[in-house]
């Protein structure tokens, strides 16, 4: 009962705002940063998105930064729809039509020059090996989103997914940079940046692996299959991955490794290759063992449980439900619930040791939530 009745409040405001919303790394949206001093300098750029996302109130009206229409919102909201297609068919018309309207708004971000379907955040964003201008394409963006589609076109038939599937493993193909390593490779995080980052990698595995299940391409088949090689072999011996090759990439947290095991896992599934399955299961339990707090917020880092993250929970929920631990995954979402979801609906950013940020993120927070939510109360119905 909790659990629907927090989706049902977190959709209510989601639809409400029209899917749009703060980010994490909006602040250079404030024209500040069009004068030509603050567009060029990095180092202010950079820093600039670290202190707007980390203070412990928002700043963003002041900055006069407004509220994004993201396409991975757009993405996970579809999702999100799918999902309550199963749990609520006296309302499919509406959720269909909902898909629909979204599908058509997710073709109108696609950006020009790519040979694929592909998307970007509607944001400026200085990572620390990139610069990627607003809208231009990540294969995470593109991972999550396309992900989405295959939900969305496997539940309802929905053609128009089938096509932007098909259309963005071309783009995965041939606009990404690859890093290769004997027979192995690694897909690049950007079409602008040599990264090699396992989960963003591994996002353009899963859009490969379901483009394949459609179309039955064995090239996508044997790209993805050497993708995850390089991946598995990164697997450190008590079953972690760290973020990437990077000197600075070592880390080990909650949703990227939730990304790399459900990328994973759809790829065996979907091309019946399971010669990984043991580092699938080592994985797995790390993740239980490091990130897994009993009757309490799931840990961010596997060493540390501060900051409780509303993107690492949502993640939890979807990995938990991916290999059928239902429990960990609804004692997950009734303490996010009880803890981090506003009056209005929406859900606080993070909760530190000894305060929290309490400002709403409308893809970071709150569209993972309701996918997350959304798929949960499917299983439990």
């Amino acid at each position: 009962m909790m659990i629907s009745k927090g989706l049902n409040n977190l959709k209510t405001y989601i639809e409400r705002e029209d899917y749009r919303g703060y980010d994490p790394y909006d602040a250079l949206k404030s024209p500040i940063f069009k004068l030509p001093f603050f567009k060029r300098n990095k180092l202010i750029r950079f820093g600039a998105q670290q202190v707007v996302k980390r203070l412990p109130f928002s700043i963003r009206s002041l900055l006069m930064i407004p509220k994004g229409y993201n396409p991975v919102t757009l993405g996970l909201s579809i999702q999100a729809y799918a999902y309550l297609i199963l749990s609520e068919p006296e309302n499919k018309e509406i959720y269909r039509q909902n898909i629909t309207l979204l599908v058509t708004e997710l073709k109108k971000l696609i950006p020009s020059g790519f040979s694929g379907a592909c998307w970007g955040y509607d944001f400026d964003w200085e990572a620390r090996n990139a610069n990627i201008p607003a809208y231009q394409p990540t294969v995470v963006a593109t991972g999550i989103i396309t992900n989405a589609l295959f939900i969305a076109y496997q539940i309802t038939g929905c053609k128009a997914s089938e096509k932007l599937i098909q259309s963005a493993a071309k783009f995965i193909v041939k606009d990404l940079n690859r890093s290769y390593k004997e027979d192995s490779l690694c897909f690049s995080y950007s079409p602008f940046d040599h990264q090699q980052v396992f989960n963003a990698s591994m996002k353009g595995v899963r859009v490969l692996a379901q483009a394949y299940s459609i179309g039955q391409n064995g090239q996508y088949k044997e790209l993805a299959r050497r993708a995850v090689d390089f991946v598995i072999a990164q697997q450190k011996e008590n079953g972690s991955w760290g973020y990437s090759l990077a000197n600075a990439g070592g880390w080990t947290d909650n949703y990227h490794t939730g990304y790399v095991l459900d990328c994973l896992d759809e790829y065996q599934k979907l091309t019946g290759d399971f010669q990984w399955s043991s580092n699938i299961e080592k994985g797995y339990a790390f993740y239980l063992k490091h990130f897994i707090v009993e009757n309490g917020p799931p840990k961010f880092y596997h060493n540390n449980t501060y900051p409780v993250d509303c993107t690492a929970a949502a993640q939890t929920i979807l990995t938990t439900l991916r290999f059928s631990d239902i429990e960990i995954a609804s004692a997950t979402a009734i303490w996010m619930i009880e803890n981090m979801q506003k009056v209005n609906g929406s859900f606080a950013f993070r909760k530190f040791k000894y305060y929290t940020i309490k400002t709403s993120f409308m893809r970071w927070s709150d569209a993972w939530m309701f996918v997350a939510l959304s798929q949960l109360n499917n299983q439990l119905k």
